[in-house]
This record gives C-alpha cells, sequence and structure tokens, in this order.
C-alpha cells in the first residue's frame, strides 16, 4: 500500500512540513495537502506523533479524531486518504509542528535506519484492512479523558505508520502488538474500576 521514501528521510520531510506553515496555525487538511501524499502511511504518522508525548493536552485531541477517520478508511481499503471539512477545518500551531519535528526527527531517523521491506504482506490488501481495523481501535483509545492515555496508542499508531511506509510488517507487527497490549490493559483496568465501585455501592 505504501511507499518507501529514500529520496527524502522522513524526519526531514516532518521538518520541511513545519517551515513551509504560513502564519501562527496550520489546518489539517493544509497538512495533508502539502505531504503531496496519495498514502496514509505519512499522514497517520503526523498525525499520531502529538499523541506520543507525555501528559500533553490540547493537541492530541484535535488530531484523535481525524487519526480515527483516516484509520477507518484504510480498513474500508481506500487508495487515498480524505477528511470532511469539519475535521479538516482543526489547527495545530505552527510552532508545536516544528518542535515536534525537532522532538521526533532522531527517533525517526533510527527507525528508518533499521527499517526495510520484510513481512510486506502486511502492508498490502488485504491484510492492511486488518491493520486499519486496529488502528481504528488505537485511535480511539487516545480519547480517552485520563492522563497520560494518549502515550502508549500514540507510539503503536507511530510504529505502524513507520511500517506502512517502509513495508516493513515487522513494525506494523510490533505497533499492533504493543497497542492490543495496551487495550487489554484498559480493558481490565475499567473493568477492575466496576467491580470496585459495584462493591462501594452493594450493587
Amino acid at each position: 500500500m505504501e511507499q518507501s521514501h529514500k529520496a527524502e528521510p522522513i524526519a526531514d520531510r516532518l521538518a520541511r512540513l513545519a517551515a513551509e506553515a504560513e502564519g501562527d496555525t496550520a489546518r489539517i487538511d493544509w497538512i495533508l495537502t502539502h505531504l503531496n501524499e496519495r498514502a496514509f502511511g505519512l499522514f497517520l504518522l503526523v498525525l499520531a506523533l502529538p499523541c506520543c508525548i507525555p501528559f500533553l493536552y490540547g493537541v492530541p485531541q484535535v488530531v484523535a479524531l481525524p487519526l480515527m477517520f483516516v484509520s477507518v478508511q484504510i480498513a474500508l481499503g481506500r487508495s487515498a486518504p480524505w477528511l470532511p471539512e469539519r475535521l479538516g477545518a482543526r489547527t495545530v500551531t505552527a510552532a508545536a509542528l516544528t518542535d515536534l519535528a525537532r522532538r521526533a526527527g532522531p527517533w525517526l531517523a533510527r527507525i528508518e535506519m533499521v527499517s526495510r521491506p520484510r513481512l510486506v504482506a502486511l502492508t498490502r490488501p488485504p491484510l492492511d484492512r486488518v491493520v486499519g481495523l486496529a488502528l481504528v481501535v488505537f485511535s480511539a483509545s487516545i480519547l480517552v479523558p485520563l492522563p497520560g492515555t494518549n502515550t502508549v496508542p500514540g507510539i503503536a499508531v507511530v510504529i505502524v505508520a513507520m511500517g506502512l511506509l517502509q513495508r516493513d510488517g515487522i513494525l506494523v507487527g510490533l505497533g499492533g502488538v504493543l497497542g492490543t497490549a495496551w487495550i487489554g490493559t484498559l480493558v481490565i483496568a475499567g473493568a477492575s474500576l466496576v467491580s470496585v465501585l459495584r462493591g462501594w455501592i452493594g450493587i
């Protein structure tokens, strides 16, 4: 589904995107247009990266719904990402993009150095639709209104996105395992909380 971008490192593309932002804010649909990206990997990456920063509020909530919407499109087999006006009109600050490029760049470069085409079936139809379904769930968990809940699923989506970009099924699998473990943790924690509350109120 994705093509590897060896001509320009992914970290450099992110830095260039931040440099090209005009004014104090950038719309999500502007980001999509300026990525010149027909496939999903890089757009997923840009949306998910802010979610990886612990205890960062505001930006993850802005990008979580577009991230979920794009993930649904992967699950449905679309060939290129699209956003409705309401989601595309959401904005992030140019300063946040610049800071994101600075902080994430070295990590993305390291991942890119060790990734290569492997188990490519996980990055292509029909298995990429299963990956899309997993991304929908991971993206939804970012919206859980608890401190720090955006970080682990955000990292999982970033790893999967890098795997799609590099056609590296091992990265896709690692991201899937991390995200699934996180969802399992949320489910167990939620069940435990319900049990405690039921005990308190005597149900």
